[in-house]
């Protein structure tokens, strides 16, 4: 079998489906640098305070992330069957998750933002400038869950430039607002870290409403509707519980790693949350690149595999795993040769920026490892059907590997730069795993119902 695919109709697909999804994950990243970049100019604790907060953010979208996990895969099969009914159904399951993580978070951030600061950090400065921006923008958590499970059900059908258009409007907007209301531009008062949290829930309301005016009055794929809301088919209800639920459990785990990861962080300076915070922004800005390739191969995956094509599918896997690799590789030297530049746009400490070089020189080694076996997981392996491996993988590797090997050495009083680099070990040691789970192709389960019949039979008794 060869390593490249002759299939001229994968590389047009794939590069028609990642470019859209990577700008807007790019997008969404700008409006995220926008906020962290403009905060960087009033200091440490503004900085690590907005930093703090978002892990909020963390938690909603790991969430969110698993509802759109189930979304893409079933709904990516069912494309591949050219079930469009039984799209719409595992769209509206999918919204009432939404509704249910957006409240709920919503709740919690707004009614006990210091309470959530306070889980991080002890450092009084951090916990008033990370409550009053989290206060304000709990309030988006339910606009950004309902926006990101309809961008999901237009990727699962092949529809990704609306996406980036949408997110194009909201960035202008962000950013416009960010720069009037943090600074008092405009005649407003300057609002510091609030202005920030006020731009993003006037842009994610935008957001919002354009992504589910498309869906329900432009799409011509899903003619979704609001009738679709009230119905809830049992059996794929049953289906996008049995695997939705590995996904989110999944996304879990992961975001149980990240707050661990700032928890662990935290009991350092605010220098070194800073630094991790600057880290954290030039690893998102290699990361959105990598996942809207990974989003595009789940999307080619879910549909191959929808459609029955095994054999075809084995030789996307081979394609598959050479590109993330070079990925992998351009993406560790691109850290290093850009990483001076990227620490000079931020005004923080001497101590944040020292700790910065030790952070992004552990990231250029672990962002290759990353885009393999990362990419290829999600973008093989669960798009294909087996869901609950990745989170078996993951679980083990968080709990048993990462969070122990860095509490030792914070126990050993090693040095920051060494217990960033345990947080980030596991991202080198999946790769061996990766290999071996996905040359043996046994990942390949088609999930979907043949459920036309259903809907036929229904359709001539009324």
């Amino acid at each position: 079998m060869a390593v490249f695919t002759k299939d001229k109709s994968f590389y047009k697909t794939l590069i028609t489906l990642a470019i859209p999804i990577s700008l807007q994950n790019l997008i969404t990243f700008a409006v995220n640098f926008a906020d962290n970049l403009m905060i960087g100019s009033l200091g440490d604790n503004a900085v690590s305070g907005v930093y703090v907060g978002n892990q909020m953010q963390t938690v909603v979208q790991m969430f969110i992330g698993g509802v759109e996990g189930a979304i893409l895969i079933l709904a990516a099969q069912y494309w591949g069957k050219k079930d469009t009914g039984s799209i719409r159904k595992v769209v509206s399951i999918g919204v009432k998750f939404a509704l249910g993580v957006g409240i709920a978070a919503s709740l919690i951030a707004v009614l006990f933002p210091s309470v959530v600061i306070g889980l991080f950090t002890q450092e009084a400065g951090v916990i008033q400038e990370g409550a009053v921006y989290l206060q304000i923008v709990g309030f988006t958590y339910l606009f950004f869950c309902i926006s990101q499970v309809m961008i999901a059900s237009m990727r699962s059908v092949e529809t990704a430039k609306i996406g980036l258009y949408i997110s194009i409007i909201a960035l202008v907007v962000n950013v416009s607002l960010n720069y009037i209301l943090i600074f008092g531009k405009l005649g407003f008062p300057a609002m510091g870290v609030r202005g920030a949290a006020v731009a993003t829930l006037i842009s994610r309301v935008l957001e919002m409403c354009v992504s589910a005016g498309y869906v329900f009055f432009v799409d011509k794929k899903l003619r979704l509707g609001f009738r679709d809301l009230l119905r809830t088919d049992r059996q794929l209800l049953k289906d996008f519980v049995r695997y939705g639920l590995p996904i989110i459990g999944g996304q879990v785990v992961w975001s149980v790693n990240m707050l661990a990861n700032t928890k662990i962080l935290g009991c350092y300076t605010a220098g070194v949350m800073a630094a991790a915070s600057i880290t954290g922004m030039l690893h998102n800005l290699i990361y959105v690149w990598m996942n809207g390739l990974s989003s595009a191969v789940g999307i080619i995956t879910g549909k191959t595999v929808g459609a029955g094509l095994y054999e075809k599918m084995k030789e996307y896997a081979k394609t598959v795993q050479m590109i993330f690799l070079g990925v992998g590789l351009i993406s560790g030297a691109l850290v290093l040769l850009f990483r001076d530049g990227f620490i000079g746009l931020y005004d923080v400490s001497a101590e944040a920026q020292a700790y910065s070089y030790q952070f992004i020189n552990v990231i250029a080694v672990t962002i290759i490892g990353t885009c393999y076996q990362a990419a290829c997981l999600f973008g093989l392996v669960k798009s294909g059907g087996d869901i609950s491996f990745v989170f078996k993988n993951d679980t083990i590797f968080v709990f048993l590997v990462v969070i122990p090997s860095a509490l030792i050495a914070m126990w050993m009083g090693s040095a920051p730069w060494v217990v960033f680099a345990c947080l980030k070990c596991d991202q080198i040691l999946k790769c061996f795993v990766a290999v071996v789970k996905i040359n043996r192709y046994n990942w390949m389960k088609n999930l979907t119902r043949d459920n036309n019949k259903k809907e036929e039979l229904a359709d001539g008794r009324e």
